[in-house]
């Protein structure tokens, strides 16, 4: 008799002790701005998936392009002031 590994690791897969660290969700709660800007241009983007874009559709995907990379920025320069040591700038 042959075991599938396949099936037991979906079965193990949603196992209790493989539940999210304290740490991981504070990454993702950290990151949460990013993943929502980004969903808003991927919602802008896909509006005009089935049409020619409009002059509103560019700038609705500009504004969200912009706040994506503003987000994105937020990110980078609070992770950045958390990682130096003795809170030096």
């Amino acid at each position: 008799m042959k075991h599938i590994v396949t099936v037991q690791d979906a079965v193990t897969a949603f196992a209790d002790f493989m539940e999210p660290t304290n740490a991981e969700l504070d990454a993702i709660e950290r990151e949460m701005p990013v993943i929502l800007a980004d969903v808003d241009l991927l919602d802008a983007q896909i509006i005009t998936l089935d049409r020619t874009p409009t002059e509103l559709d560019a700038r609705r995907i500009r504004r969200a392009r912009r706040r994506a990379l503003a987000a994105r920025v937020t990110l980078v320069n609070r992770s950045a002031g958390e990682s130096l040591p003795g809170g030096a700038a």
